[in-house]
């Protein structure tokens, strides 16, 4: 008897229930394998980032490079985000899907090598290459999840239409006279962010609280390994050029106490807790997501901070300087505040948990007068650490 294979046929209705939303109760959801190639090929991005904003405060050009910084920064952290938020909420697994990520994975390369040449020229076509590469890639993501899922069509097609007209955009911003660019640059950055919020007016995606802040976590860690990597780089080429030992030491105990205190208290409170109950409003999750824009950005900028001070110890030493310290203070200042801001004020119901964060932040901005501005910085923030660990065992 011979047994005869009949091939496999997917109904049409199944291919379309494909990139049907995902359940937000869903147990046990966790980031995928792809997430975290996904996450781990934009490391090289945010690397990139970093060394550029290192070069710039090196050479003194501390406005131009925090400009170009924010906006290369914001390329990355905005290109990640949007792919993390569609994931949670359509992630069918699929080699269609897969494809498609690895497009993105490919436009985040293309971007990260742009940044030099960005940072250095001002010159945006690699980098714009890459970013519309990522993008165009998530807004065809939309156009199968707008067929999968009648019941958001509107919402989806919304964010495939807006993302595309972004593209455009900053496509056309390559034809604009040099003098045009900022202020282009300006309308396309707002254009972006106002997509999600038009394209959710229309009807709320679904998305997982837990999958959510475990991918935001991840991204932390991202950011604050890279910070250490930098620093840990530029402290070793300074020790191998045998300049400024003592002060190398103090930056390298400085720097190390500063990255743990910023993980400690980033992990002070599990983020899901506010996103499953007081942020699932559109408000206060908007306010959430688009904030960590600035913890990210900060908590990268403290590696090139920390970097760009090793240069100035072996080129000055024994010279302090408060713009070398600035470099070290202004990035942590902004990471504890919006740390703060975003992620452990909604738990705060007293004042008196409030003040030592105050009191900490400004601490630590004065520490750029000081002789060793990151040993003095990680002090503060090592005691507020203590202050909240005490607080809450209590």
């Amino acid at each position: 008897m011979s047994l005869t294979k009949v091939p496999r046929t997917v109904p049409a209705a199944r291919l379309r229930r494909t990139m049907a939303g995902r359940d937000p109760g869903e147990p046990h959801r966790s980031a995928t394998p792809l997430e975290l190639f996904f996450d781990l090929c934009f490391v090289v991005a945010v690397a990139q980032a970093s060394e550029g904003l290192h070069e710039a405060l090196a050479h003194g050009h501390h406005l131009a490079g925090a400009l170009r910084f924010a906006l290369v920064f914001f390329t990355i952290w905005w290109a990640w985000m949007n792919f993390t938020w569609f994931a949670s909420a359509y992630d069918p697994d699929d080699t269609p899907y897969r494809l498609t990520v690895l497009v993105q994975i490919t436009g985040s390369l293309i971007l990260a090598a742009g940044v030099s040449r960005a940072f250095e020229e001002g010159d945006l076509l690699v980098i714009t290459l890459g970013y519309v590469v990522l993008r165009t890639a998530l807004a065809s993501l939309w156009l199968r999840a707008a067929f999968s899922d009648p019941a958001r069509r509107k919402a989806t097609l919304r964010f495939a239409a807006g993302i595309t007209a972004c593209q455009l955009g900053w496509v056309a911003l390559l034809f604009l006279p040099a003098g045009a660019r900022l202020p282009g640059v300006a309308v396309m950055v707002l254009a972006e962010v106002l997509v999600p919020v038009w394209a959710q007016s229309a009807g709320m995606t679904p998305w997982h609280p837990h999958h959510i802040a475990e991918r935001y976590e991840l991204f932390t860690l991202i950011v604050l390994g890279e910070s250490v990597a930098a620093a840990t780089v530029a402290v070793r080429g300074a020790f191998e050029r045998n300049q400024g030992t003592g002060a190398l030491y103090t930056l390298a105990a400085g720097g190390l106490l500063m990255a743990y205190a910023m993980w400690w208290l980033y992990f002070t409170k599990p983020a899901y807790v506010l996103l499953a109950t007081t942020h699932q409003a559109h408000r206060r999750r908007f306010t959430w997501a688009y904030g960590h824009y600035l913890i990210f950005a900060s908590a990268t900028a403290e590696g090139a901070g920390l970097a760009a001070y090793a240069d100035h110890v072996t080129r000055h030493p024994g010279a302090p300087s408060v713009g070398a310290g600035m470099a070290v203070t202004v990035p942590a200042a902004f990471f504890l505040i919006t740390v703060w801001a975003v992620h452990l004020w909604p738990h705060q119901r007293r004042v008196a948990d409030r003040v030592p964060f105050a009191v900490t932040a400004a601490g630590v901005l004065l520490a750029a007068w000081s002789p060793a501005p990151a040993l003095v910085a990680g002090v503060f923030l090592g005691g507020l650490v203590t202050v909240v660990t005490v607080r809450q065992r209590r």
